[in-house]
């Protein structure tokens, strides 16, 4: 689970952003493609055909690829950028983590609850902590980041409430595994849409009460 460049030795597929040129993890990129139409459409799976346009996770970055029109001119021709193209980029994520939470959930990766997540942080089975972005920061307070592991704070409680089939939740964990590995990948790039500078404070490998 990490970012920015370390653990070198993976050889992680690299890619260049085309608002800030520069090279990075595809994994802090969103993948857009140019459908037959020409219209622009984020790849959030990664699978869909086409040459690859990337772009930094972040709002400020997708908005100004579309404003300063880099889409064109990274296709080469003349392309439609949907209106909003980062607000559904942000939905789209927002559905990826909750359902991938959700299978988690399903394979016995994933407890809800503030009782059962302290008991996971305290055996060292958990590998990341959910929290809701509105719940109570006093509340959230009494918990902690797993010991090599990550906070994501990106998820409102309904969100979180849907992938443990819940009307709300406000603390969930995640045991290790490649779902866990999956929620970390994309709940960063979700952290980076709902960070009005761009940033991932949503997403941290540390958290102090």
């Amino acid at each position: 689970m990490t970012r920015g460049g370390r653990d070198k030795d993976r050889d992680e597929p690299e890619r260049r952003c085309i608002v800030t040129g520069d090279v990075q993890p595809k994994a802090g990129l969103i993948r857009f493609v140019v459908s037959p139409e020409g219209v622009v459409v984020p790849d959030l799976a990664g699978k869909l055909p086409g040459r690859g346009i990337w772009v930094t996770a972040g709002r400020a970055a997708i908005e100004k690829a579309a404003a300063k029109g880099l889409f064109a001119r990274a296709a080469r021709g003349k392309v439609t950028v949907p209106e909003g193209l980062a607000d559904l980029v942000e939905a789209g994520l927002a559905r990826r983590v909750v359902d991938l939470i959700s299978l988690a959930r399903k394979a016995g990766l994933a407890v809800a609850g503030f009782e059962k997540v302290k008991g996971w942080l305290a055996d060292g089975k958990a590998k990341v902590l959910l929290q809701a972005s509105d719940g109570s920061e006093r509340g959230k307070g009494k918990l902690w980041t797993p010991q090599g592991g990550r906070w994501f704070g990106c998820l409102t409680s309904s969100e979180l409430g849907l992938a443990f089939g819940r009307d709300s939740v406000i603390h969930g964990a995640l045991g290790a595994g490649g779902l866990s590995q999956r929620v970390v990948e994309d709940a960063a790039k979700l952290s980076g849409l709902r960070t009005k500078d761009g940033g991932s404070a949503a997403g941290k490998d540390t958290k102090t009460a």
